[in-house]
Protein backbone atom coordinates (compact mmCIF):
# COMPACT_ATOMS: atom_id res chain seq x y z
CA UNK A 1 0.00 0.00 0.00
CA UNK A 2 1.10 3.60 -1.02
CA UNK A 3 2.14 5.89 1.84
CA UNK A 4 -0.72 7.83 0.71
CA UNK A 5 -3.40 5.51 0.54
CA UNK A 6 -2.22 4.30 4.25
CA UNK A 7 -2.56 7.35 5.82
CA UNK A 8 -6.36 7.85 4.15
CA UNK A 9 -6.73 4.41 5.56
CA UNK A 10 -5.33 5.42 8.87
CA UNK A 11 -7.21 8.62 8.97
CA UNK A 12 -9.38 8.91 12.52
CA UNK A 13 -13.01 8.94 10.56
CA UNK A 14 -14.74 12.73 11.39
CA UNK A 15 -17.42 11.83 13.65
CA UNK A 16 -20.54 12.59 12.02
CA UNK A 17 -23.66 14.97 13.01
CA UNK A 18 -25.01 14.61 16.22
CA UNK A 19 -22.27 12.07 17.17
CA UNK A 20 -21.56 11.53 20.79
CA UNK A 21 -19.09 14.97 21.39
CA UNK A 22 -17.40 13.46 24.18
CA UNK A 23 -15.83 10.77 21.81
CA UNK A 24 -12.63 10.38 20.18
CA UNK A 25 -12.38 9.82 16.35
CA UNK A 26 -13.03 6.58 15.32
CA UNK A 27 -9.52 4.75 14.90
CA UNK A 28 -7.71 6.44 17.56
CA UNK A 29 -5.01 4.59 19.14
CA UNK A 30 -4.16 4.32 22.90
CA UNK A 31 -0.67 3.31 24.37
CA UNK A 32 2.31 3.61 26.50
CA UNK A 33 5.72 4.62 25.92
CA UNK A 34 9.80 3.48 27.20
CA UNK A 35 13.05 3.62 26.14
CA UNK A 36 14.83 0.69 26.68
CA UNK A 37 17.79 2.29 28.71
CA UNK A 38 15.15 3.31 30.93
CA UNK A 39 13.08 0.55 31.35
CA UNK A 40 15.67 -2.81 30.22
CA UNK A 41 17.82 -2.90 32.84
CA UNK A 42 17.21 -4.94 36.57
CA UNK A 43 16.22 -8.27 35.18
CA UNK A 44 15.59 -10.29 38.53
CA UNK A 45 16.77 -13.52 37.64
CA UNK A 46 18.93 -12.89 34.32
CA UNK A 47 22.93 -12.28 35.25
CA UNK A 48 23.59 -8.07 35.31
CA UNK A 49 26.20 -9.46 33.05
CA UNK A 50 23.60 -10.18 29.83
CA UNK A 51 20.70 -7.66 31.00
CA UNK A 52 22.72 -4.64 31.29
CA UNK A 53 23.39 -2.56 28.47
CA UNK A 54 27.16 -1.19 29.16
CA UNK A 55 28.53 -0.61 26.13
CA UNK A 56 26.38 2.84 25.82
CA UNK A 57 27.79 6.43 26.80
CA UNK A 58 24.36 6.68 29.02
CA UNK A 59 25.64 3.47 30.75
CA UNK A 60 28.94 4.91 31.24
CA UNK A 61 27.66 8.31 32.65
CA UNK A 62 25.51 7.19 35.54
CA UNK A 63 28.36 4.60 37.02
CA UNK A 64 30.94 6.57 36.60
CA UNK A 65 32.28 7.80 39.72
CA UNK A 66 33.50 11.45 38.25
CA UNK A 67 30.38 12.21 36.69
CA UNK A 68 28.25 11.07 39.59
CA UNK A 69 30.33 12.81 41.96
CA UNK A 70 30.81 16.24 40.44
CA UNK A 71 27.69 17.74 41.89
CA UNK A 72 27.43 20.54 38.96
CA UNK A 73 25.90 17.47 36.73
CA UNK A 74 23.27 16.84 38.86
CA UNK A 75 23.89 12.57 38.01
CA UNK A 76 23.05 10.71 41.31
CA UNK A 77 24.25 7.70 40.64
CA UNK A 78 21.46 5.23 41.44
CA UNK A 79 22.11 1.66 40.06
CA UNK A 80 20.81 0.58 36.77
CA UNK A 81 20.09 -2.84 38.77
CA UNK A 82 16.99 -0.92 40.31
CA UNK A 83 15.48 -0.79 36.68
CA UNK A 84 12.30 -2.55 35.67
CA UNK A 85 14.18 -5.75 34.24
CA UNK A 86 11.86 -5.71 31.01
CA UNK A 87 14.46 -7.39 29.49
CA UNK A 88 13.36 -10.38 31.12
CA UNK A 89 10.13 -9.26 32.14
CA UNK A 90 8.76 -7.89 28.73
CA UNK A 91 6.31 -10.62 27.96
CA UNK A 92 4.38 -10.17 31.36
CA UNK A 93 4.45 -6.85 30.63
CA UNK A 94 2.38 -7.28 27.06
CA UNK A 95 -0.15 -8.95 29.10
CA UNK A 96 -0.97 -5.68 31.27
CA UNK A 97 -1.03 -3.54 28.43
CA UNK A 98 -3.48 -5.99 26.94
CA UNK A 99 -5.74 -6.21 30.00
CA UNK A 100 -5.44 -2.47 29.66
CA UNK A 101 -6.41 -2.44 26.03
CA UNK A 102 -3.61 -0.68 24.77
CA UNK A 103 -3.48 -0.45 20.57
CA UNK A 104 0.12 0.63 20.49
CA UNK A 105 3.47 0.65 22.52
CA UNK A 106 6.69 2.64 21.92
CA UNK A 107 10.14 0.86 22.35
CA UNK A 108 13.45 1.42 21.23
CA UNK A 109 15.89 -0.86 19.80
CA UNK A 110 19.78 -0.24 21.56
CA UNK A 111 22.51 0.55 19.24
CA UNK A 112 24.96 -0.41 21.76
CA UNK A 113 23.23 -4.07 22.79
CA UNK A 114 23.53 -5.24 19.46
CA UNK A 115 26.40 -3.56 18.40
CA UNK A 116 28.68 -3.03 21.66
CA UNK A 117 31.96 -3.67 20.07
CA UNK A 118 34.37 -0.57 18.22
CA UNK A 119 34.46 -3.25 15.18
CA UNK A 120 30.75 -1.83 13.94
CA UNK A 121 32.67 1.65 13.49
CA UNK A 122 34.13 -0.02 10.21
CA UNK A 123 31.10 -1.33 8.32
CA UNK A 124 30.19 0.48 5.48
CA UNK A 125 27.40 -2.04 4.25
CA UNK A 126 24.43 -2.88 6.08
CA UNK A 127 25.47 -6.56 5.27
CA UNK A 128 28.79 -5.92 6.93
CA UNK A 129 27.36 -4.30 9.52
CA UNK A 130 25.17 -7.90 9.99
CA UNK A 131 28.25 -9.58 10.50
CA UNK A 132 29.11 -8.03 13.34
CA UNK A 133 25.22 -7.99 15.54
CA UNK A 134 25.06 -9.67 18.50
CA UNK A 135 22.83 -12.64 17.97
CA UNK A 136 21.02 -12.84 21.54
CA UNK A 137 20.12 -9.37 21.21
CA UNK A 138 18.94 -9.80 17.79
CA UNK A 139 17.18 -12.47 18.74
CA UNK A 140 15.44 -10.72 22.16
CA UNK A 141 13.81 -8.09 20.16
CA UNK A 142 12.23 -10.04 17.73
CA UNK A 143 10.72 -11.92 20.82
CA UNK A 144 9.43 -8.67 21.80
CA UNK A 145 7.96 -7.52 18.60
CA UNK A 146 6.37 -11.17 18.88
CA UNK A 147 4.78 -10.40 22.10
CA UNK A 148 3.72 -7.51 20.65
CA UNK A 149 1.74 -9.07 17.65
CA UNK A 150 0.30 -11.74 19.61
CA UNK A 151 -1.41 -9.71 21.84
CA UNK A 152 -2.34 -7.48 18.86
CA UNK A 153 -0.14 -4.26 19.82
CA UNK A 154 1.15 -1.94 17.23
CA UNK A 155 4.98 -1.17 18.00
CA UNK A 156 6.27 2.14 16.99
CA UNK A 157 9.82 1.77 17.71
CA UNK A 158 12.56 4.83 18.32
CA UNK A 159 15.65 4.34 16.33
CA UNK A 160 17.79 6.34 18.49
CA UNK A 161 16.27 7.85 21.77
CA UNK A 162 19.31 9.59 23.30
CA UNK A 163 21.81 6.78 23.72
CA UNK A 164 24.62 5.99 21.89
CA UNK A 165 27.46 3.67 21.87
CA UNK A 166 30.62 3.53 23.74
CA UNK A 167 32.25 3.50 20.56
CA UNK A 168 30.53 6.23 19.26
CA UNK A 169 30.79 8.89 21.67
CA UNK A 170 33.17 8.86 24.86
CA UNK A 171 31.13 11.00 27.51
CA UNK A 172 33.43 10.86 30.07
CA UNK A 173 36.26 11.57 28.21
CA UNK A 174 34.29 14.15 25.99
CA UNK A 175 33.34 16.01 29.24
CA UNK A 176 36.92 16.38 30.43
CA UNK A 177 38.57 17.57 27.02
CA UNK A 178 36.08 18.32 23.94
CA UNK A 179 39.05 18.61 21.72
CA UNK A 180 40.81 15.72 22.56
CA UNK A 181 37.92 13.54 22.59
CA UNK A 182 37.57 11.38 19.34
CA UNK A 183 34.63 9.54 20.36
CA UNK A 184 32.57 12.52 20.28
CA UNK A 185 29.03 11.76 19.05
CA UNK A 186 27.46 13.90 17.59
CA UNK A 187 30.19 16.66 17.19
CA UNK A 188 31.90 15.58 13.95
CA UNK A 189 29.90 14.79 10.77
CA UNK A 190 32.37 11.77 10.02
CA UNK A 191 31.72 10.29 12.88
CA UNK A 192 27.78 10.06 13.26
CA UNK A 193 26.04 10.72 10.05
CA UNK A 194 27.43 7.37 7.86
CA UNK A 195 26.68 5.01 10.82
CA UNK A 196 23.77 6.32 12.01
CA UNK A 197 22.48 6.05 8.83
CA UNK A 198 23.97 2.44 7.98
CA UNK A 199 22.14 1.81 11.90
CA UNK A 200 18.63 2.80 10.66
CA UNK A 201 19.31 0.68 7.28
CA UNK A 202 20.27 -2.26 9.62
CA UNK A 203 17.16 -2.09 11.80
CA UNK A 204 14.59 -1.56 8.61
CA UNK A 205 16.11 -4.67 7.19
CA UNK A 206 15.90 -6.73 10.15
CA UNK A 207 12.95 -5.43 11.68
CA UNK A 208 10.70 -4.39 8.87
CA UNK A 209 8.57 -7.02 8.82
CA UNK A 210 7.39 -6.44 12.19
CA UNK A 211 7.76 -2.70 12.45
CA UNK A 212 5.49 -0.34 10.50
CA UNK A 213 5.84 3.14 12.40
CA UNK A 214 9.50 4.29 13.27
CA UNK A 215 10.90 7.27 15.03
CA UNK A 216 14.48 8.18 13.52
CA UNK A 217 15.41 10.53 16.99
CA UNK A 218 13.71 11.63 20.22
CA UNK A 219 13.95 15.23 21.95
CA UNK A 220 17.23 16.44 19.43
CA UNK A 221 16.87 20.04 20.91
CA UNK A 222 17.25 18.28 24.34
CA UNK A 223 19.86 16.24 24.21
CA UNK A 224 21.75 19.55 22.95
CA UNK A 225 20.72 21.56 24.91
CA UNK A 226 21.10 19.46 28.37
CA UNK A 227 24.47 17.66 26.73
CA UNK A 228 26.41 21.00 25.90
CA UNK A 229 24.34 24.54 26.53
CA UNK A 230 22.73 24.54 30.08
CA UNK A 231 23.20 21.25 31.60
CA UNK A 232 21.09 21.53 34.77
CA UNK A 233 19.30 19.28 37.20
CA UNK A 234 16.31 19.02 34.91
CA UNK A 235 18.57 17.27 32.52
CA UNK A 236 22.31 16.73 32.37
CA UNK A 237 23.24 14.66 29.39
CA UNK A 238 26.81 13.44 28.54
CA UNK A 239 29.10 14.94 27.81
CA UNK A 240 27.39 17.64 29.95
CA UNK A 241 29.55 21.07 28.99
CA UNK A 242 28.72 24.43 29.70
CA UNK A 243 27.64 26.90 27.03
CA UNK A 244 30.04 24.95 24.65
CA UNK A 245 28.56 27.30 21.93
CA UNK A 246 30.78 25.01 18.77
CA UNK A 247 29.21 22.00 19.96
CA UNK A 248 26.20 23.26 20.25
CA UNK A 249 26.02 24.12 16.96
CA UNK A 250 27.47 21.20 15.13
CA UNK A 251 25.19 18.77 17.20
CA UNK A 252 22.05 20.98 15.99
CA UNK A 253 23.15 20.65 12.70
CA UNK A 254 23.89 17.53 12.57
CA UNK A 255 20.87 15.93 14.09
CA UNK A 256 18.92 17.36 11.63
CA UNK A 257 21.04 15.76 9.38
CA UNK A 258 21.17 12.74 11.15
CA UNK A 259 17.11 12.45 10.52
CA UNK A 260 17.05 12.80 7.03
CA UNK A 261 19.95 10.69 6.34
CA UNK A 262 17.95 7.91 9.45
CA UNK A 263 14.64 8.81 7.16
CA UNK A 264 16.25 7.67 4.21
CA UNK A 265 17.76 4.74 5.29
CA UNK A 266 14.72 3.54 6.42
CA UNK A 267 12.72 3.99 3.50
CA UNK A 268 15.65 2.63 0.71
CA UNK A 269 14.84 -0.90 2.86
CA UNK A 270 11.08 -0.23 3.39
CA UNK A 271 9.05 2.07 1.13
CA UNK A 272 6.07 1.97 2.54
CA UNK A 273 7.34 2.36 5.87
CA UNK A 274 5.94 5.39 8.11
CA UNK A 275 9.07 7.30 9.19
CA UNK A 276 8.44 10.52 12.09
CA UNK A 277 10.92 12.40 14.09
CA UNK A 278 9.58 12.88 18.24
CA UNK A 279 10.40 16.34 19.32
CA UNK A 280 10.04 18.05 22.70
CA UNK A 281 7.34 20.19 22.81
CA UNK A 282 6.70 23.06 26.00
CA UNK A 283 3.67 25.12 26.17
CA UNK A 284 5.95 28.85 25.87
CA UNK A 285 4.79 32.16 27.04
CA UNK A 286 6.72 35.36 27.58
CA UNK A 287 7.57 35.94 31.23
CA UNK A 288 5.09 39.77 31.25
CA UNK A 289 3.01 39.55 28.08
CA UNK A 290 2.96 43.23 28.32
CA UNK A 291 7.33 43.47 28.04
CA UNK A 292 8.23 43.20 24.24
CA UNK A 293 11.30 41.92 25.23
CA UNK A 294 9.73 39.08 26.72
CA UNK A 295 7.40 38.77 23.98
CA UNK A 296 10.19 38.81 21.38
CA UNK A 297 12.07 36.09 23.45
CA UNK A 298 9.27 33.82 23.51
CA UNK A 299 9.08 33.52 20.07
CA UNK A 300 11.99 32.85 19.67
CA UNK A 301 12.10 30.45 22.02
CA UNK A 302 9.15 28.71 19.90
CA UNK A 303 11.78 29.27 17.00
CA UNK A 304 15.13 27.20 18.41
CA UNK A 305 13.02 24.99 20.15
CA UNK A 306 10.04 24.06 17.60
CA UNK A 307 10.50 25.46 14.27
CA UNK A 308 14.13 25.62 13.15
CA UNK A 309 13.82 21.05 13.18
CA UNK A 310 10.28 21.58 11.70
CA UNK A 311 10.56 24.03 8.97
CA UNK A 312 14.23 21.66 8.28
CA UNK A 313 12.67 18.82 7.54
CA UNK A 314 8.97 20.01 5.94
CA UNK A 315 10.39 22.58 3.49
CA UNK A 316 13.55 21.95 3.59
CA UNK A 317 14.45 25.77 5.26
CA UNK A 318 17.90 25.63 6.33
CA UNK A 319 19.34 28.74 8.84
CA UNK A 320 22.72 28.71 8.66
CA UNK A 321 23.46 31.54 11.43
CA UNK A 322 20.68 31.12 13.24
CA UNK A 323 19.06 34.41 13.01
CA UNK A 324 15.41 33.35 12.28
CA UNK A 325 15.40 33.82 9.21
CA UNK A 326 15.73 31.04 6.55
CA UNK A 327 19.30 31.42 4.34
CA UNK A 328 18.34 28.32 1.79
CA UNK A 329 16.76 25.35 0.70
CA UNK A 330 17.99 21.82 1.33
CA UNK A 331 16.32 19.66 -0.85
CA UNK A 332 18.42 16.91 0.89
CA UNK A 333 16.84 17.40 4.02
CA UNK A 334 13.02 18.81 3.28
CA UNK A 335 10.01 16.73 2.36
CA UNK A 336 11.42 13.71 5.03
CA UNK A 337 8.53 13.57 8.13
CA UNK A 338 5.48 11.18 7.61
CA UNK A 339 4.34 11.44 11.12
CA UNK A 340 5.46 14.14 13.92
CA UNK A 341 5.66 13.02 17.68
CA UNK A 342 4.72 15.04 20.63
CA UNK A 343 6.24 14.96 23.64
CA UNK A 344 4.57 17.61 26.65
CA UNK A 345 4.72 18.07 30.35
CA UNK A 346 4.86 21.48 30.98
CA UNK A 347 5.17 24.86 29.92
CA UNK A 348 8.21 27.20 30.42
CA UNK A 349 7.97 30.79 30.63
CA UNK A 350 10.57 32.94 28.63
CA UNK A 351 12.42 35.84 29.97
CA UNK A 352 13.58 38.12 27.11
CA UNK A 353 17.44 39.57 27.53
CA UNK A 354 19.23 42.35 26.09
CA UNK A 355 21.26 39.93 23.79
CA UNK A 356 21.93 37.02 23.07
CA UNK A 357 23.64 34.41 25.47
CA UNK A 358 25.48 33.04 22.48
CA UNK A 359 26.44 35.63 20.40
CA UNK A 360 26.74 33.23 17.71
CA UNK A 361 22.97 32.22 18.02
CA UNK A 362 21.16 35.42 17.64
CA UNK A 363 17.60 33.65 18.48
CA UNK A 364 18.68 33.11 22.04
CA UNK A 365 18.00 36.03 23.36
CA UNK A 366 15.84 34.41 26.24
CA UNK A 367 16.05 32.98 29.49
CA UNK A 368 13.86 30.05 29.71
CA UNK A 369 12.35 29.08 33.48
CA UNK A 370 10.72 25.66 33.61
CA UNK A 371 8.94 23.72 35.68
CA UNK A 372 7.33 20.18 36.25
CA UNK A 373 4.30 21.54 37.41
CA UNK A 374 1.43 20.14 35.48
CA UNK A 375 0.37 22.72 32.77
CA UNK A 376 -2.27 20.60 31.01
CA UNK A 377 -4.09 23.62 29.08
CA UNK A 378 -0.34 23.79 27.20
CA UNK A 379 -0.93 20.62 25.54
CA UNK A 380 -3.80 22.12 22.89
CA UNK A 381 -1.21 24.77 22.44
CA UNK A 382 1.50 22.66 21.16
CA UNK A 383 -0.94 20.33 19.30
CA UNK A 384 -2.01 23.39 17.57
CA UNK A 385 1.77 24.54 16.83
CA UNK A 386 2.18 20.47 15.76
CA UNK A 387 -0.63 20.05 13.53
CA UNK A 388 0.71 23.04 11.42
CA UNK A 389 2.80 20.96 9.85
CA UNK A 390 0.31 18.94 7.62
CA UNK A 391 0.97 15.73 8.53
CA UNK A 392 -0.50 13.38 11.21
CA UNK A 393 0.35 13.89 15.08
CA UNK A 394 0.80 11.40 17.97
CA UNK A 395 1.62 12.26 21.29
CA UNK A 396 4.35 10.04 22.22
CA UNK A 397 4.95 11.12 25.52
CA UNK A 398 2.76 12.72 28.23
CA UNK A 399 2.92 12.39 32.18
CA UNK A 400 4.14 13.42 35.38
CA UNK A 401 6.68 13.03 38.16
CA UNK A 402 3.94 13.60 40.50
CA UNK A 403 1.85 10.20 39.36
CA UNK A 404 1.06 9.02 42.93
CA UNK A 405 -0.38 11.96 43.90
CA UNK A 406 -1.76 13.84 40.68
CA UNK A 407 -2.04 11.53 38.38
CA UNK A 408 -5.10 11.22 37.76
CA UNK A 409 -6.00 14.45 37.54
CA UNK A 410 -3.11 15.48 35.27
CA UNK A 411 -3.94 12.44 32.67
CA UNK A 412 -7.72 13.81 32.92
CA UNK A 413 -6.82 17.70 32.39
CA UNK A 414 -4.31 16.38 29.59
CA UNK A 415 -6.61 13.83 27.34
CA UNK A 416 -9.20 16.62 27.60
CA UNK A 417 -6.99 19.43 26.19
CA UNK A 418 -5.94 17.08 23.27
CA UNK A 419 -9.69 15.82 22.73
CA UNK A 420 -10.24 19.70 22.13
CA UNK A 421 -7.06 20.03 20.00
CA UNK A 422 -8.90 17.21 18.28
CA UNK A 423 -12.55 18.09 17.87
CA UNK A 424 -12.59 22.11 18.32
CA UNK A 425 -9.42 23.04 16.48
CA UNK A 426 -9.01 20.22 14.20
CA UNK A 427 -5.65 18.27 14.41
CA UNK A 428 -5.01 15.47 13.13
CA UNK A 429 -4.12 13.41 16.19
CA UNK A 430 -3.81 9.42 15.72
CA UNK A 431 -3.22 8.38 19.13
CA UNK A 432 -2.02 9.27 22.77
CA UNK A 433 1.18 7.36 24.74
CA UNK A 434 1.15 8.03 28.14
CA UNK A 435 4.91 8.22 29.64
CA UNK A 436 5.86 5.83 31.01
CA UNK A 437 4.28 2.28 31.23
CA UNK A 438 6.56 1.69 34.79
CA UNK A 439 8.38 3.26 36.74
CA UNK A 440 11.89 3.71 34.86
CA UNK A 441 15.57 4.71 35.38
CA UNK A 442 15.11 8.82 34.52
CA UNK A 443 18.42 9.36 33.36
CA UNK A 444 20.20 11.43 35.55
CA UNK A 445 17.58 11.46 38.10
CA UNK A 446 17.55 7.62 38.41
CA UNK A 447 14.43 7.10 40.29
CA UNK A 448 13.77 10.18 42.00
CA UNK A 449 11.49 10.74 39.57
CA UNK A 450 8.68 8.29 38.89
CA UNK A 451 6.42 8.31 35.70
CA UNK A 452 4.78 4.90 35.35
CA UNK A 453 1.22 3.71 35.01
CA UNK A 454 2.56 1.11 37.22
CA UNK A 455 4.97 1.52 39.90
CA UNK A 456 7.61 -0.42 40.43
CA UNK A 457 9.09 -2.70 43.50
CA UNK A 458 12.72 -2.55 42.88
CA UNK A 459 13.38 -5.23 45.16
CA UNK A 460 10.40 -7.90 43.36
CA UNK A 461 10.23 -5.85 40.52
CA UNK A 462 6.31 -6.34 40.94
CA UNK A 463 4.14 -4.15 39.05
CA UNK A 464 1.46 -2.34 41.46
CA UNK A 465 -1.30 -0.29 39.39
CA UNK A 466 -1.35 3.10 40.41
CA UNK A 467 -4.99 4.93 40.16
CA UNK A 468 -3.88 6.27 37.04
CA UNK A 469 -3.92 3.02 35.66
CA UNK A 470 -7.31 2.23 35.85
CA UNK A 471 -8.22 5.82 34.39
CA UNK A 472 -6.04 4.82 31.22
CA UNK A 473 -7.74 2.26 30.49
CA UNK A 474 -11.10 3.59 30.52
CA UNK A 475 -10.07 5.66 28.11
CA UNK A 476 -8.32 3.26 26.31
CA UNK A 477 -11.15 0.86 26.40
CA UNK A 478 -13.80 3.22 25.84
CA UNK A 479 -12.24 5.69 23.20
CA UNK A 480 -14.17 8.16 25.33
CA UNK A 481 -14.03 10.87 28.04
Amino acid sequence: MSLVLWLAACTPDAPPPGADPDAFPDGFRWGTATAGFQVEMGCPTWPASECEDRASDWYQWVTDPSISGDAGLYVTGQPVGDGPGMWELFESDVELMKADHTDVFRMSIEWSRIFPDAAAAEATTIEELQALAEPRAVARYHEMLAALEAAGIEPMVTANHYVLPLWLHDGVACHQDLATCTADGWVTADNILPRIALWSGWLAREYGGEVDLWMTLNEPFATTASGYLLPGEDRSSPPGLTMEVDGTLAVLFHQLEGHARMYDAIKAEDPDATVGLVMNFVDITPANPDNPADVQGAEHMDYLYHRLYLDAVTSGAWDDDLDGVPDRTRDDIGGRLDALGVNYYNGVSALGLPFPLAPEVPVFDFFPEFSWEPQEEGLRRVLGIAGGYGVPVWVTENGTPYVEDQGVEVLQNHVTAMHEAIREDGVDVRGYLYWSFVDNYEWNHGFDLRFGLYALDPVTKGRLPRAAAARFREYAGTNHL
